[in-house]
């Protein structure tokens, strides 16, 4: 997805708010003005943190917060699981609580990530009838397919998600399922550390993307990541910054995210935070 000027300059403005360094800035300047017409946000978050890392040393560490999500959503999660398995449709009551999960994100202009808001969330997850064309849409592909592939975001999160793949794996029993994290550390996204410390690798292969960077851009994915997303028959991509690497190249993808920056905002044309579950 082409990085728009509004959205430069919100890239340029969140950089501006870490630092007053002239030389850093003028360097980020310079990035975005050259940026291609294929470059997306994730891409550029990426080259940002190698030249803040030029400059600063390495990019603040998130574990603690990464554990401190993953933590409560596990504290959370047979009490979930319970909701989970008496609704009268498990699979779309896990669809929402795991898009619920969208909204512990350090990286999408949410600036701060505020517990009970988060948990406040999670008194309504009933699908809404603007999912539901969508929703029949997924199921008929999930019941054709073989492969399914779940593009993770972040920590926290992925519990959710692991509750949503138990219950895929239960009603698709032959789809094989994996799940691709971040390569490497960024912000508070998910890893293969994370993931397996979740248990999210009891339901699902576990891939990466190969690097440091919070999306999903095919053309650099290791090989096996790679085959992955070409050999997948259903593709569900979670996140802001999936949706911004993949959407427009020509894939059949199932998009599902909170709306938590003024791009979305105004692209849906809903309220901060609305749940979005598109197809592409």
């Amino acid at each position: 997805m082409r990085i728009s000027e509004s959205c430069a300059k919100c890239l340029y403005d969140r950089q501006a708010a870490k630092t007053d360094n002239a030389a850093y800035l003028a360097e980020v300047k310079d990035l975005l003005d050259r940026r291609g017409e294929d470059d997306t946000t994730a891409l550029m978050g990426y080259r940002f943190n190698r030249l803040r890392a030029k400059y600063f040393g390495e990019e603040p560490d998130f574990r603690d917060v990464k554990k401190q999500y993953n933590d409560l959503l596990l504290d959370m999660e047979e009490q979930l699981r319970g909701q989970i398995e008496s609704a009268p449709d498990p699979l779309s009551k896990a669809l929402i609580m795991s898009r619920i999960g969208n909204y512990i994100d350090y990286g999408a202009a949410m600036y701060h990530v505020d517990r009970e808001e988060f948990l406040s969330l999670f008194a309504d997850t009933e699908m809404q009838e603007r999912d539901l064309p969508v929703y029949e849409s997924f199921l008929r592909e999930c019941e054709a397919g073989k492969n399914l592939l779940l593009l993770c975001d972040n920590c926290g999160e992925i519990v959710l998600d692991k509750l949503f793949l138990e219950q895929i794996r239960k009603r698709f029993p032959h789809l094989k399922c994996s799940a691709m994290v971040r390569g490497g550390e960024v912000v508070n996204d998910a890893t293969d550390e994370d993931a397996r410390y979740v248990g999210l690798d009891r339901v699902a292969e576990i891939l990466t993307n190969g690097m440091p960077i919070a999306g999903t851009i095919p053309e650099m994915l290791p090989s096996e990541a790679r085959a992955a997303l070409e050999e997948a028959d259903v593709i569900l991509s979670k996140g802001q910054a999936n949706y911004e690497s993949m959407y427009g190249r020509g894939m059949h993808v199932f998009y599902t995210f909170l709306c938590k920056c003024d791009l979305f905002i105004n692209r849906f044309q809903v309220p901060k935070l609305t749940g979005i579950f598109v197809e592409e």
